[in-house]
């Protein structure tokens, strides 16, 4: 979730007087907040629960619309058309306040669910994932800005931490639930039932933003028009992104074209001197650009990574999808600890050590995966594996998502967030291509292909490296990022 600016720590006004009696308060679920908390924790919740219920249908849904070769697409594309609902959701937040994006987001992400559980052919699926992708932008943003506004900094690594807390239950309930649909009902049942829990967190969600955080952050200031270039910058993102992805799938020759349109397309929008991101963000540049940096190398790893785990062991190792989905559940539980060890207030002055220890054990956690590949290796091993990897993804993400708000003034945090939130996603679209990419030019594509919806043990195997050709890379990227942690530098505290 997030974006950015100067690595010269802006001076951050502690908001409004939304927040001004925020000392004497209480903790997020105290009588001030507690509306808007439990609000927006819902979004969260349902988020994970999609995100937790549809990995864990992904397999069978690809294999029954004869499109495991466009597996990788099913992730990328999400991510694809988020950067540019990132994009729009910083301005919209920025000017008019987060509460028609979060509306927006919402109510796309569910119609995105629906398309895709009605789907007759694999790129139906994917238009679905789109549509799902770009509310999912909207919403993600928009939170940032709301927590940015309404809570004040004391209680941001807390609220940050409920976020992450929230992926506990759906850790656990999502992968049994969405695989015993899938098993009896079917998959298309985990898609056309999510949207029925988007109700509950509008209505929760909406009339607490509209009390705490609506409105533009100066509301004495005139309201400006959308940034038009910001807006062309972002078509050409999420057009370029589209490109390579194409291109990595389509392995021939004439690929070389949609590829080098995509990559002068993406370069200008992200990296050039009017980009959308910080300027040396890719020379990891201390500071702010270092904190984007590392957001969208932690981000795009380990989700590259985690997207063919579970098609791994149903096709590998023989699991159900219950299962396959179930083997990542501790991950949810790990995640929320992880959050929760850097928001405790001894961590603070050790973040950055905490972020890059974080990336090693990432690192170590997908490289460890595919050593289920090998029969005689436990299928276990992976859920221990994930678990350490996402103890260390909850410090990280969570880490650089504090980062962030204290380096951004009030009115730039919706900017910033988009920045952040970009980062992660460009990042999760690329390396998913490449990974996809690696995976289809080693067979991968043919996985499953002749198999029942759960595998027997074993079968298969000869497309093993297919599988260990997106792991083994990503692990590396992982061991790049604790670099990077080492250069984020220490933030000069906000003036308040």
């Amino acid at each position: 979730m997030s974006a950015l600016e100067s690595p010269d720590a802006p001076v951050e006004v502690e908001a409004p007087d939304r927040v001004a009696s925020a000392p004497r308060l209480g903790g997020v679920l105290g009588k001030t907040h507690r509306a808007l908390s439990i609000g927006a924790i819902s979004v969260v919740l349902l988020i994970a629960f999609e995100a937790t219920a549809v990995g864990t249908a992904m397999p069978v849904a690809a294999r029954e619309l004869d499109g495991v070769s466009l597996y990788a697409f099913a992730f990328s594309a999400y991510f694809t058309t988020s950067l540019f609902g990132m994009v729009v959701a910083g301005q919209w937040a920025d000017q008019r306040g987060p509460l028609g994006a979060v509306a927006v987001g919402v109510s796309a992400f569910g119609a995105g669910l629906l398309l895709s559980g009605t789907a007759v052919n694999m790129w139906t699926f994917i238009g679905g994932r789109a549509v799902q992708g770009l509310g999912g932008g909207l919403v993600i943003v928009a939170l940032y800005v709301v927590v940015g506004r309404a809570y004040p900094e004391r209680l941001r690594p807390a609220i940050m931490a409920a976020f992450a807390a929230s992926w506990v239950v759906p850790s656990v309930v999502g992968p049994l639930a969405a695989g015993t649909i899938t098993e009896r009902l079917g998959w298309r049942w985990v898609f056309v039932g999510i949207p029925v829990l988007v109700v509950f967190p509008l209505a929760l969600a909406l009339p607490a933003i509209r009390r705490m955080a609506s409105g533009p952050a100066d509301p004495d200031a005139p309201v400006e028009a959308f940034d038009r270039r910001r807006i062309r910058l972002a078509l050409m993102i999420s057009l370029g992104a589209g490109l390579l992805q194409y291109a990595g799938q389509d392995l021939r020759w004439l690929s070389l074209v949609p590829a080098v349109a995509g990559g002068a397309l993406l370069v200008p929008a992200v990296a050039g001197r009017h980009g959308l991101l910080p300027r040396g963000t890719y020379r990891a540049a201390r500071g702010l650009p270092s904190v984007v940096l590392l957001r969208g190398i932690a981000a795009g790893s380990f989700i590259a990574a985690e997207s063919f785990v579970p098609l791994m062991l149903v096709t590998q190792r023989g699991l159900s999808p219950t299962m396959a989905g179930f083997s990542l559940a501790a991950g949810g539980a790990t995640w929320a600890l992880g959050s929760y060890v850097q928001g405790r207030p001894w961590a603070e002055p050790h973040r950055e050590r905490l972020m890059v220890v974080g990336m090693v054990m990432v690192a170590a956690a997908i490289a460890s995966a595919p050593s289920v590949l090998i029969p005689a290796v436990p299928v276990w091993v992976v859920a221990v594996a994930w678990g350490v990897g996402c103890f260390g993804m909850g410090m990280v993400i969570a880490s650089t998502s504090v980062l962030l708000l204290q380096l951004s003034a009030p009115g730039e945090a919706g900017a910033n967030s988009a920045a952040l939130q970009i980062s992660d996603g460009l990042s999760n679209v690329l390396l998913l291509a490449g990974g996809g990419a690696a995976f289809a030019a080693l067979g991968g594509g043919s996985v499953g292909a002749a198999h029942d919806v759960v595998a027997s043990a074993g079968a298969a195997a000869g497309h093993g490296g297919a599988f260990a050709v997106v792991f083994l890379p990503m692990a590396g990227v992982a061991l790049v990022g604790a670099w990077v942690g080492l250069r984020l530098g220490s933030p000069t505290p906000p003036v308040s």
